[in-house]
């Protein structure tokens, strides 16, 4: 019923020139709190989960913040996604590291102004982490020791600038590039292990595609109840994820906010009402006025238009 529709402009996986590479141990650049973030505001009343993807190579994560509910004014969106930091493959060292391309990293840097405004909203931000045509992804590392070190680097990215926690999407890793192995069954199950470990409280969420999310058991333990929520890649269209997650944490609807038609969204968002799910995601959130779009379904999320203040 709903045409397929993956058109990520997927910028922030192909700036390798802007190197921005994480490095512990410096000193923070201005605006790189390292302070926990500020208690949030009380989330709605009721209603799903509301979750905005923003493509930080073209559009402000304070777009984010700019819609609130006609009836009672709270927050139309509960997350926002920084769309994305990347897997890279360091071919000298022969391991993986996180890379910010000079956007993310900008986002980073000012997190008082970028981040913390809509935290005090009461919206949680959240870093995606995502592939780089590296060979690097979630789903290779060779050991367990391999996975908790880049564990460490997501947490520790999670600590320095008070953000509320990770997203993973396991695209455009190319496995088997520079060397690099094929994927294997314990090396996701390893990852996640370790960053809840190291973040028990923050969210780590799942983009339902890619050979990680198909990996989530391995030597008798199963990570998919460390996930706070996962999601149906596929914009425009209706698919449950596969993982064993209640209905609460789940998006099977996927919209692009501009690029999905307004009767679609509505339909998506009406069934998730429908079928009891707890979660809408939205990718592209830009700059311009879309409280059009945002109300065809805010309607039947939460019986109320969307209001846009610039």
């Amino acid at each position: 019923m709903f045409t397929l529709l993956r058109s990520r402009a997927r910028t922030a996986a192909l700036a390798l020139s802007a190197v921005a590479a994480l490095t512990f141990g410096t000193t923070a650049t201005t605006g790189a709190a390292a302070a926990p973030a500020p208690a949030p505001a009380p989330a709605k009343k009721q209603g799903p989960t509301s979750v905005a993807y923003v493509e930080v190579n073209n559009n402000s994560m304070l777009n984010v913040g700019k819609y609130t509910l006609a009836n009672g004014g709270d927050n139309v969106f509960d997350v926002a996604v920084i769309f994305a930091a990347n897997i890279n493959y360091d071919t000298g060292k022969k391991k993986a590291y996180l890379h910010f391309n000079e956007n993310v990293q900008r986002v980073l840097d000012n997190a008082a102004t970028e981040i913390r405004p809509l935290q005090q909203k009461g919206i949680k931000v959240v870093l995606s982490v995502l592939g780089n045509h590296q060979g690097a992804g979630f789903a290779n590392f060779p050991s367990k020791q391999a996975a908790s070190a880049f564990a460490k680097q997501l947490s520790d990215t999670v600590t320095k600038y008070g953000l509320d926690g990770i997203d993973f999407d396991d695209e455009y890793a190319e496995y088997g590039n520079n060397g690099t192995g094929q994927p294997n069954d314990s090396s996701f199950v390893h990852l996640v292990t370790a960053l809840r470990a190291n973040m028990p409280d923050k969210i780590i969420s799942l983009y339902n595609i890619g050979p990680a999310a198909s990996r989530l058991s391995y030597g008798g333990v199963d990570v998919s109840s460390k996930f706070d929520y996962a999601w149906n890649p596929y914009y425009g269209t209706w698919q449950v994820p596969g993982i064993a997650l209640p209905k609460s944490k789940l998006s099977p609807a996927a919209v692009e906010i501009g690029g999905t038609s307004q009767s679609t969204a509505a339909d998506l968002a009406r069934r998730t009402v429908s079928e009891g799910y707890g979660v809408y995601l939205t990718y592209n959130l830009d700059g311009a006025d879309r409280s059009a779009d945002v109300s065809a379904f805010t309607r039947e999320l939460y019986g109320s238009d969307a209001v846009y203040a610039p």
